[in-house]
């Protein structure tokens, strides 16, 4: 009887000892309770191991145990239950991870991406100065963390986050971050205020801006306890499987964080893809879930997300045995990835290119970052890496990086758009290149300057034509009435009105070396990009002197040169 008690109070020992290991795991850990989620079976494999030790501990095994075998007897006897767990645990690992594997289920991997095929020229429109991101990750980092050694009431206590989510904000694109704790003794002296501020980075014209918060956030990736914002959705959505939190704000400034809900398509475990996503505001918490997001939100299927489902898509399309042997037909996409905001959304944009690696692309799609509308589009060029390269090349003077760049529609042609910058990440330049002839290479100082210097190496090489830009519109031949001249990062523009009415017409002297020759009066022939119109001022893209046309002299013996005699009457 009295062995009897004992065993009992071994048993209560056990249980208590497993329950409070069992939730500080959870406490920290926070899985999902969700069959679909691999963490769910290690909480449970991690209570039964805990189980099984505390046991082995409590009933004194590893001293009764004379060998191996006696060993076993006496822990299954003392962990029946906890050992079936953990049996169980295994063969779900493995049973669901083979049935989630591409081996069996192929075809399934290769739908989760559906694509639409698109037209280059006609879908892609070109796109004005204003909504062309200048720069990368990198470069707004440098600018953030510059701003933040400007606020002395903020710079001992808070660091800026790495977050700086790409987003599309009163139709400009720009890249947000929030501030975050500097380190746990910071947090304890700030935690009552909350963080104070986010910085809004101009992807255009790289200012920061610092918008502080009154009531401040308190609801981070950086906070502790019931304030950090796994812990606060786990509660909120025990059975809720999220992707990586990213940080945005609405159209009214209010800072949200994009939680997007991760389903498996395909098995157990395989097949990852997002349902929706919760929007938990940053300062007081309040959160929802919506299937379909509100249209302010950009950021729902991340960028890897979207690359891994084309690269299923690409590969396996064809089958599993044909991805491996033969591999007819199997693409994946390039190293990289860029942003880029049209209609009101951000859509990412990569390379496509064959498996094999012929270092050229076939193609490349743009991905709307909200909905996962994707569009394929044909276009065979130079890959990324070859592009940057070719512009790093230009200025290897200068030992300038290109950036990883973006796919832009100028004048019809497919081009690559990148900036360079220097060692301290700051840029400096910008390039364009042909996709179909990547030898094709402008940089300048500024993106007009650039994109100036581009087309006049795509009528000098016969790329397009004087006649593919519409006359109507883009052409205008007249007597220059005045003429001026700027000194604009190091680079000299001339500004000439033509005929003394409507606006100006600027080109840079590197783009046009024979606009330093003109003078008021002289006739000239003005090619110049229609749309780009600000302050009465038009980026010309060539400048062409028009000789004179003078008078034909009077044909010889002719009755207009005869002089009249003087009547009688005269």
């Amino acid at each position: 009887m009295a062995s009897k008690n004992v065993s009992a109070k071994h048993i209560l020992i056990n249980v208590l000892v497993t329950l409070v290991a069992g939730f500080i795991y959870f406490y920290f850990e926070l899985p999902p309770l969700n069959f679909h989620s691999a963490q769910f079976y290690s909480f449970f494999l991690f209570i039964a191991v805990v189980y099984c030790v505390t046991a082995v501990v409590t009933s004194g095994i590893y001293r009764q145990a004379e060998n191996g075998r006696s060993f076993w007897q006496l822990l299954k006897q003392s962990c029946f239950v906890p050992l079936i767990i953990i049996a169980a645990v295994v063969v779900i690992y493995l049973v669901g991870g083979l049935l989630s594997s591409v081996i069996l289920r192929a075809g399934a991997y290769s739908e989760l991406l559906s694509l639409e095929e698109g037209n280059f020229t006609e879908e892609i429109e070109e796109i004005s100065f204003d909504q062309i991101p200048m720069m990368d990750k990198k470069s707004a980092e440098k600018l953030g963390d510059r701003k933040l050694g400007e606020l002395s009431d903020m710079v001992s206590q808070f660091e800026v986050s790495d977050q700086y989510t790409q987003i599309n904000y009163n139709n400009r694109p720009v890249r947000v971050t929030p501030l975050e704790y500097g380190d746990i003794f910071k947090w304890l002296n700030n935690r009552r205020q909350g963080l104070p501020a986010y910085l809004v980075i101009d992807m255009v014209t790289q200012n920061v801006d610092v918008v502080r918060l009154p009531e401040g956030m308190r609801y981070s990736t950086c906070e502790h306890f019931g304030r950090n914002l796994y812990r606060h959705l786990r509660f909120q959505y025990p059975t809720f499987m999220f992707d990586e939190p990213t940080f945005e704000i609405n159209d009214d400034g209010t800072p949200f964080w994009v939680c997007s809900r991760i389903v498996k398509r395909i098995g157990l475990f395989g097949g990852t893809d997002v349902e929706g996503a919760v929007l938990v505001n940053a300062i007081n918490g309040e959160s929802q879930y919506y299937e379909e997001v509100p249209n302010w939100v950009d950021g729902v299927y991340s960028a890897d997300l979207i690359m891994e489902q084309y690269d299923y898509h690409g590969t396996y399309q064809g089958g599993f045995i044909n991805s491996i042997f033969g591999q007819k037909n199997v693409t994946v996409t390039t190293q990289g990835y860029n942003y880029i905001a049209m209609n009101d959304d951000v859509y990412v944009y990569t390379g496509i290119t064959s498996v094999t690696g012929d270092q050229s692309n076939i193609g490349f799609i743009l991905t709307n970052q909200r909905t996962k509308d994707t569009r394929y589009y044909e276009v065979a060029g130079a890959q990324e890496m070859s592009a940057m390269a070719s512009a790093e090349g230009v200025v290897q003077h200068l030992h300038y990086a290109a950036t990883f760049p973006l796919l832009l529609n100028v004048n019809d042609q497919p081009t690559y758009f990148m900036a360079l910058k220097d060692n301290a990440n700051l840029v400096k330049m910008y390039a364009m290149v042909n996709v179909e002839q990547y030898q094709i290479v402008a940089t300048g100082a500024s993106v007009s300057e650039c994109k100036s210097n581009y087309l006049k190496l795509l009528l000098d090489m016969n790329v397009v034509e004087d006649t593919s830009i519409p006359v109507g519109d883009n052409t205008v031949t007249g007597v220059i009435t005045d003429i001026r001249s700027a000194v604009i990062e190091g680079n000299t523009v001339y500004y000439i009105e033509v005929d003394g009415s409507g606006p100006y017409y600027s080109i840079a002297a590197a783009a046009e070396p024979g606009a330093v020759l003109l003078n008021p009066g002289d006739v000239v022939r003005v090619l110049y990009a229609s749309g780009e119109e600000e302050s009465g001022i038009l980026l010309a893209t060539k400048v062409t002197r028009v000789p004179a046309v003078l008078p034909e002299e009077p044909a010889e013996n002719s009755p207009a040169e005869v002089p009249k005699e003087p009547s009688a009457a005269a």
